[in-house]
């Protein structure tokens, strides 16, 4: 079983755009988003992937994840299967420190939203903060794409 340790935030600049390596348009859609469990169909640069993650821990720092790509028109039929609300965003990778920090920043519903990952070895990892990261938002569920698709961030105010 593989475990997914991060870390998330709000980004407060626009300055991972200089700082950034690469970036991706994509697009995702739940089979299933319970509790506890979530079954994610991504088209990310026009190659398809199912995923599946478990329940997160007590802190959300970490959780189970299973992701692997799978054929684009496989992913494209899946998409059909999906519940309302497909996630839609630019993921920029910059690379910081001895650490790759993912910034999603969403259109549609959740235009507006900027959120930064960190992946992490441990819980108690140490990694160099960059400038453009705001307040920790880890283990808070309405950050998690599965709930924006539900209550998207427009309709937060």
């Amino acid at each position: 079983m593989s475990q997914e340790i991060e870390r998330k935030f709000l980004v407060n600049d626009s300055s991972y755009k200089d700082m950034a390596v690469s970036s991706s348009r994509i697009i995702q859609g739940y089979i299933c988003s319970d509790r506890g469990r979530t079954v994610r169909v991504r088209i990310r640069n026009e190659k398809g992937y199912l995923t599946i993650k478990g329940a997160s821990s007590d802190n959300g720092l970490s959780r189970y994840e299973w992701e692997h790509e799978i054929p684009i028109d496989e992913a494209r039929e899946l998409m059909k299967l999906c519940l309302p609300g497909m996630i839609d965003k630019t993921r920029y990778l910059v690379e910081f420190g001895k650490h790759t920090f993912e910034i999603d920043e969403f259109y549609g519903d959740n235009e507006g939203l900027v959120v930064a990952e960190v992946e992490l070895g441990s819980v108690d990892e140490e990694y160099e903060i960059p400038p453009f990261l705001g307040e920790e938002v880890t283990g808070q569920v309405k950050y998690y794409n599965s709930f924006l698709m539900k209550c998207p961030f427009k309709d937060w105010k």
